[in-house]
């Protein structure tokens, strides 16, 4: 379905955005708010969680629910809709997703997964070190899908969250900022030239610009790069200090 409506409105006068999130998720338009560029708005849908989507039959019911989010999402005339789940949007091959909800919305689209490789390129870094809230079968899926894609984890350190089934999830946001803290710093590997901070529910924006300092290097996170791909999508090219290198620099 093409998308016939005008993308400017009152409060969205540069673009607005679509955001598709998981249901539990909490932290990602939190920090989106608080990143979010003048004149630019965000509007947000939920819809199932896809923690692993590599079985067919994972695909499938992945493909069904953003198929119907992303048509939900269309009919606000937006400028750009993003899939906000990091594990549930590593999809091969890497545009596969993102083609399919353009092909539905008619606007240009973003996933967690193809923006956290998209901001890697832009950052010419090839070795990074991971941390996430994750288990370590997530772990290994993230690992995987990366290392497909031209991305190498040097170090990949969960917190465990998961391994005792979905409803564990929703502790995620609840992690204190003292523990996300020690825990990233605790993966970094002298030759990884930059941390990944893995999960959209992972409250971590704040943090950035200490981590940046002590550890001399860029740090990336599932929230700020899903929205550094979406502007960019959106035709917004505002450069901010404070969310990291990804957003002051390019």
């Amino acid at each position: 379905m093409a998308n016939s409506f005008s993308a400017e409105t009152t409060y969205g006068q540069r673009a607005k955005l679509g955001l598709i999130v998981p249901p539990t998720n909490t932290v990602n338009e939190a920090e989106w708010a608080q990143m979010m560029p003048d004149g630019v708005t965000c509007h947000v849908t939920r819809m199932p969680l896809h923690a692993d989507s590599s079985s067919e039959d994972g695909k499938k019911a992945l493909y069904a629910d953003i198929e119907k989010a992303t048509s939900d999402l269309a009919q606000a005339g937006l400028s750009c809709i993003a899939y906000g789940c990091t594990a549930g949007s590593m999809v091969e091959p890497l545009n596969q997703l993102t083609d399919f909800m353009t092909s539905i919305s008619g606007v240009s689209s973003v996933t967690t997964a193809a923006s956290i490789v998209g901001a890697l390129q832009a950052l010419k870094l090839t070795k990074i070190a991971i941390a996430t809230p994750y288990h370590d079968a997530l772990n290994a899926h993230e690992v995987a899908f990366l290392l497909d894609n031209g991305v190498e984890a040097l170090t990949i350190k969960g917190l465990g969250i998961g391994a005792g089934g979905p409803q564990e999830y929703i502790q995620i946001a609840r992690t204190p900022a003292d523990k996300i803290l020690a825990h990233v710093l605790s993966v970094d590997h002298p030759d990884a030239e930059a941390i990944f901070i893995s999960c959209t529910d992972f409250p971590t924006l704040a943090l950035i610009p200490e981590l940046e300092t002590k550890l001399d290097k860029p740090v990336i996170t599932s929230n700020q790069v899903t929205l550094w791909a979406a502007l960019r999508a959106a035709g917004i090219n505002d450069q901010f200090e404070g969310c990291g290198k990804i957003l002051s620099s390019f």
